[in-house]
């Protein structure tokens, strides 16, 4: 039980923190960076997902 509430807390102290980090322009950069990251990376995640699930159905076609 412990270890839940320090997991907790140390999760709260993290958005609390990148909350008052990102009011700064250098944090606005930086998650601003960190977002246009994710954005493609899942952008590219989806697109392998579609063409392997293309793939798999074509092969299921013959």
């Amino acid at each position: 039980m412990k270890s839940l509430i320090l997991l907790t807390v140390g999760v709260v102290a993290g958005f609390a923190l990148a909350h008052q980090y990102n009011k700064t322009p250098s944090g606005r950069r930086f998650f601003g960076g960190l977002d246009g990251s994710l954005t493609s990376f899942r952008a590219a995640v989806v697109d392998g997902y579609r063409a392997r699930e293309a793939e798999l159905r074509s092969d299921d076609a013959s």
